[in-house]
């Protein structure tokens, strides 16, 4: 017969459930009714098939992944990111991770908003090939993820993004999604473009800029690293500048920085 007393089991409650033991087995207690033990045990088979299920799809996965070419003979290189690496709970069994760095030559999860789960469907959509793309912006046009202009006698009609359904693009933008409260490069952007253009522009603006990272890493096989982005906007700062110095000297001004004076 089962064990139904509830102080044992109370002690199988999970090591994150931050209840006192002795309230857990309180709640316990009650009338075992035998449609609902019926339910209760249809349930767990169900569960228990399920698990069984997913466990051969990874060991099918991770088969058919062993079998594809390696990229490196490199070990997996330490994380540039802030945050350190957790197995969120829809990872394969295997880890997946180092897999996908042998297979790209390049740690993807690297890049803000690209989980191991999001490097995987990039690279099954994609694959790590991407020199057949002219450039960035042609690969994020392609995923759908970049403004589409519209001409008309020299009139803009419309500049919105193509309306295309790939898996890649939908892992993009979930990963853009996952920014919204991020520190860093990523997070202001995110932040910056929702305050601009709304939410959902928003993510399919963050999704781009993580699409032509994505682009760069793959073609060159060059570590993410997030000081590119610094230098990037200083150089367009300067340009800024320069044009509109050039501006003021069309129109017979001259600009002068502001000084600020200690009180």
């Amino acid at each position: 017969m089962a064990n139904r007393d509830p102080v044992e089991l109370a002690q199988l409650c999970h090591s994150r459930v931050k209840s006192p033991r002795d309230k857990v087995a309180q709640a316990l207690v009650g009338d075992y009714r035998p449609e609902h033990l019926f339910t209760l045990k249809q349930s767990l088979a169900g569960y228990r098939y399920y698990q069984k299920l997913i466990l051969e799809l990874d060991q099918e996965t991770a088969r058919l992944m062993q079998a594809l070419p390696s990229a490196t003979e490199h070990p997996m290189p330490p994380r540039t990111k802030a945050t350190a690496y957790h197995r969120q709970g829809n990872d394969p069994q295997f880890d997946l991770r180092s897999e996908l760095y042998r297979i790209a030559g390049v740690d993807l999860t690297d890049i803000p908003g690209v989980s191991a789960a999001t490097a995987q469907v990039i690279l099954t959509e994609i694959g790590t090939d991407v020199s057949r793309f002219r450039h960035a912006s042609a690969f994020a046009s392609w995923l759908g993820l970049g403004p589409e202009k519209r001409v008309s006698g020299g009139k803009m009609l419309s500049c919105k993004t193509r309306k295309v359904k790939h898996r890649a693009a939908t892992a993009l933008r979930m990963g853009a999604n996952s920014l919204c409260r991020a520190k860093g490069y990523f997070g202001e952007f995110f932040r910056r473009m929702r305050a601009k253009l709304g939410t959902a522009q928003a993510i399919t603006a963050t999704a781009h800029k993580i699409a032509r990272i994505l682009y760069h890493v793959l073609l060159t096989k060059e570590p993410y690293a997030e000081t590119i982005f610094h230098r990037y906007d200083e150089q367009a700062q300067r340009r800024a500048e320069m044009r509109l110095r050039k501006q003021a000297a069309h129109l017979g001004f001259q600009l002068l920085p502001i000084t600020t004076t200690g009180k």
